[in-house]
């Protein structure tokens, strides 16, 4: 009798040990990803502003369902998704580019009920096999911690141009930068750096704001960028154009201000000079965060 109790026991034991290591198992599957991430990008918009995002991701991806999704506790297993690329939901937009992998995401109206947590999101589906994805945390406040005045600049192929990066008085003393989303390359303030025959130069006031200067463009130069002040981004996309002396008409981009208004640019005339010291009007636009597994 006695012995039987004991085999009974250590049969008991043996259950619950195979349990446990079944919870623990699934803790291994879920609990990471259930926990709150911290966010590899920061982003501060205006009340009632809009934001365009890029999402890069591998090459090896084109072909994969992109998608964009919130949660405001930051739990990827619990976000909604907002919109798949390709797709307009409400007031956001998600516009896949597979020839330069990325998709940008706009987001327009922005309040404070949209603060939290978002993921970039490239599905690949089943439980060994992870989404692709990348995190960041939009905070949404009547001053943003760093904005610029366009998300969007254009020049061209050989020209210069200028972007003021703001930032509010509690980041003076942070690190700024500029910098490339594609290859993650940065330009620290009051450095200047060459690269292909584009110089890149940063200044600060000091007082709230640095200007971003990039001389010699190229048109490889032609990308998504962001002004960096500690942590906090905001991005900023770059078009360069062939220095061409024809004239030539460009469709009108989307550029979001710093007020929050999505508007279409106008095309402004430009002067440059021929051989024979005439003038010819020609006329250019304004245009205006690679996945990693976490």
């Amino acid at each position: 009798m006695k012995r039987q109790g004991e085999e009974t026991l250590q049969r008991c034991n043996k259950r619950n040990n195979n349990l446990k290591f079944i919870v623990f198992f699934l803790w291994l599957i879920t609990g990471p990803e259930c926990k709150t991430v911290s966010a590899s990008r920061l982003l501060t918009v205006q009340t009632g502003g809009s934001l365009i995002i890029p999402c890069y991701y591998d090459r090896k991806y084109t072909e994969h369902k992109k998608y964009w999704c919130f949660d405001a506790g930051e739990a990827f297993n619990y976000c909604s998704i907002l919109a798949y690329a390709n797709e307009t939901k409400g007031k956001v937009s998600v516009i896949d580019h597979p020839d330069q992998s990325f998709f940008t995401v706009t987001m327009r109206n922005l309040q404070h009920e949209d603060t939290g947590g978002y993921w970039c999101v490239v599905e690949i589906g089943g439980i060994f096999q992870p989404d692709e994805k990348e995190q960041l945390y939009l905070t949404v406040q009547s001053v943003p911690d760093v904005s610029v005045v366009s998300s969007s600049v254009s020049g061209h192929e050989g020209g210069d141009i200028s972007v003021q990066c703001f930032y509010s008085s509690g980041y003076k003393n942070k690190l700024k930068q500029w910098c490339r989303y594609k290859d993650q390359r940065c330009y620290k303030e009051k450095k200047t750096d060459t690269s292909q025959d584009s110089s890149v130069q940063i200044s600060g006031d000091g007082k709230g704001s640095f200007t971003v200067l990039m001389t010699g463009l190229r048109l490889t130069d032609s990308g998504w960028y962001y002004c960096s002040v500690g942590k906090q981004e905001a991005p900023v996309q770059l078009y360069v154009s062939e220095n061409s002396q024809v004239s030539v008409t460009e469709p009108k981009p989307e550029v979001v201000t710093s007020e929050g208004f999505v508007r279409n640019s106008s095309p402004k005339p430009a002067t440059v000079s021929t051989d024979t010291s005439t003038e010819k009007n020609i006329w250019h636009k304004e245009e205006r965060f690679c996945l990693s597994q976490n």
